[in-house]
Formats: structure tokens, C-alpha cells, sequence
């Protein structure tokens, strides 16, 4: 039988992260995310947002970056897998299961400065004074980074009647 367990998650941080350590010395974060679904009633027409919240499991070299860039309200994308833990509750002693996502992959979202601010690793700040950026010509695009320049300077892929097959 073939399976597939795959979950893509944009959300919003509802905590900051804590690093911990394994006694191996495994760092691991448990992350909350708020991640929402916007729709319209047909009804009504009127506009609804139903927000889920999910936690996240964080392991190694993603748990100390998350821990180090992400904080209570930054935006992030989580890649990861559906994992049900299950155990037996001390008080009461029923069966207890809860389902939750381990992250694989994060990637960040948004500026240094959205959200609840962030951790440190950004460009350092000179005391100094910094030369001011001359105005940019008015070219009908708006500007962007360096990175995004460069996707935008590569070569656009062929169109249909350029392909020789």
C-alpha cells in the first residue's frame, strides 16, 4: 500500500521558540503555529477566517535557527511530516493522543522587522553614518533586493513556437 505523509505550513509564530538539548546533544524546539484559512460566505457574501493551531517539532540544525531568527508573531513556512503521539495520562490514567507536525524544513518569511522583532544575525550596524542611496530611476518596476534582481535578470524560459520539438 502506498502512503504519503507530506504538510506545507505559512504561518504566524504564537510563542518564541526555546532550544533545548538532548543528553545527546540534539537541539529540539517545540514551535506554535497560528495558520489561517480566509473564504467567503455564500450566504451571506460576508468575509470569514477560521484560524487552526498546530504544534511543531523543530530537531537539529532547524531547531537552533528557528530558536535564533524566529520569534512570537514572524511569519514562517514549515515543511514536515504528521506524527500521532499517543500516551497514558498520569491523573486520570486514560489513553491520550495528540497530533502534531515534525518540521524538516523552515524557511523564513517577511522582513527582520515584521512580527515581534527576531533574534540576532542580521547585518551588522555601523555606528557611522552610511552613505545615502541615490533615488532610483522611475522605471515603472519597483525596486528590489540583489537576490530578487537576479532571478528577474535571468534569461526567460522559450515560448511554445521557439521550441524546436
Amino acid at each position: 500500500m502506498a502512503s504519503f505523509n507530506k504538510v506545507i505550513l505559512v504561518g504566524n509564530l504564537t510563542r518564541d521558540p526555546e532550544v533545548r538539548y538532548t543528553t545527546g546533544g540534539t537541539a529540539v524546539t517545540e514551535v506554535g503555529m497560528a495558520v489561517s484559512r480566509n473564504w467567503t460566505d455564500r450566504s451571506t457574501n460576508e468575509r470569514k477566517e477560521e484560524t487552526t493551531f498546530v504544534d511543531v517539532t523543530l530537531w537539529g540544525r532547524t531547531a537552533e535557527v528557528a530558536g535564533e531568527y524566529l520569534s512570537k508573531g514572524r511569519p514562517c513556512l514549515i515543511e514536515g511530516r504528521l506524527q500521532l503521539d499517543q500516551w497514558e495520562d498520569k491523573e486520570t490514567g486514560q489513553r491520550r493522543s495528540k497530533l502534531k507536525v515534525v518540521g524538516e524544513t523552515l524557511q523564513l518569511l517577511g522582513s527582520r522587522n515584521d512580527g515581534g522583532g527576531g533574534g540576532g544575525g542580521g547585518r551588522p550596524e555601523s555606528g557611522g553614518s552610511q552613505p545615502s542611496r541615490p533615488p532610483a530611476a522611475n522605471t515603472g518596476r519597483e525596486e528590489k533586493s540583489p537576490d530578487q534582481a537576479f532571478y528577474d535578470d535571468a534569461p526567460s524560459p522559450p515560448k511554445d513556437d521557439e521550441i524546436p520539438f
